[in-house]
């Protein structure tokens, strides 16, 4: 149980550390250069798509089994824990349509890695 905590953790990990490194860059696209501000939460739900894409992969390929119930909770957790990181930030949080998108693409994303680390050799 312990080594499970410990590779799903290690999954959450890097899905936040890959988050904060592609929006940074995406920061810095944003600041020197003529890209419009409606391409920020497209992107933003891109990003976090494809970090919890890649933290579930990683856990569930050294758990080795329920590739899409495992990949679901690391994408749940993330999703929980920037949500209450959120609430507890911003005095103006709320959720909305745009936090329900976020929740889904997190889970599925999480499903889909799940399933894609379990396969991975």
């Amino acid at each position: 149980m312990n080594n499970y905590i410990i590779k799903m953790s290690t999954g959450i990990a890097i899905s936040v550390v890959l988050t904060l490194i592609l929006l940074f860059a995406f920061s810095i696209i944003l600041a020197y250069t003529n890209t419009s501000e409606a391409t920020i939460v497209p992107v933003i739900i891109g990003i976090t798509g494809i970090s919890i894409l890649s933290g579930s992969s990683i856990a569930t390929s050294k758990i080795k089994k329920r590739g899409i119930v495992n990949g679901m909770i690391v994408g749940g957790i993330y999703i929980f824990m920037l949500y209450l990181i959120s609430s507890i930030l911003s005095e103006q949080f709320s959720l909305n349509m745009y936090s329900i998108i976020m929740m889904v693409i997190g889970i599925i994303a999480g499903a889909i890695g799940g399933i894609v680390g379990v396969n991975l050799k």
